[in-house]
């Protein structure tokens, strides 16, 4: 992404999706619609911790919604550490199109040609984001950002990739700064590194 307002300080940190819900499921957009964790979710939360331990992570910053907290309160148990609450990790608002399923409409708004009533930007989303990842920066590192998928999907845009790419639930996501020359970040799961 060329906008110098939309560039993640270039710092490595790890992200992580909360894990799933009964709407993820059933692929309906969730918004700022506080649904819970299912069973799955749960697991998949303890699962990430694991993957998580002995990865020299400092810092927890977390969105203010449950599905979020409740994945870092697993998280957090099993590293030890506290974390901390930014209400500005929270998911885009998707206004008349919550709770309703995601296909048709939602590439359109990741692309910016439809927003729908009531809902927030994919920009706006994309320069919240940013902001709020910079900010979480700003801790001792490592630092561990648990959000949401059209946060990262915003986050990925900024790190110069397809930002339309859905984000596995509960599966840490390493954020590498690109090498010298190049805008596009390192973007690697965990469960993928060996």
């Amino acid at each position: 992404m060329s906008d110098p307002a939309a560039r993640i300080t270039p710092t490595t940190f790890w992200f992580l999706r909360h894990g799933e819900t009964d709407w993820n499921a059933k692929d309906l957009a969730q918004g700022n619609v506080d649904i819970p964790l299912n069973e799955n979710g749960k697991a998949q939360a303890r699962a990430a911790a694991l993957l998580l331990r002995g990865r020299g992570i400092a810092s927890i910053v977390c969105s203010t919604l449950g599905r979020a907290r409740t994945t870092a309160e697993i998280v957090c148990e099993t590293l030890g550490l506290p974390v901390e609450y930014d209400d500005q990790l929270r998911e885009a608002s998707y206004g008349v199109k919550e709770g309703v399923p995601m296909d048709g409409w939602f590439p359109q708004w990741v692309t910016g040609e439809y927003t729908p009533e009531g809902a927030e930007t994919f920009a706006a989303l994309t320069a919240r984001s940013v902001g709020v990842v910079n900010r979480a920066l700003t801790r001792p590192p490592l630092v561990l950002v648990i959000g949401h998928g059209a946060v990262f999907r915003a986050v990925r845009g900024a790190m110069g990739h397809e930002p339309n790419v859905r984000t596995r639930n509960a599966v840490p996501v390493w954020c590498e700064p690109p090498p010298s020359g190049s805008q596009r970040w390192g973007i690697t799961y965990a469960d993928e590194m060996g």
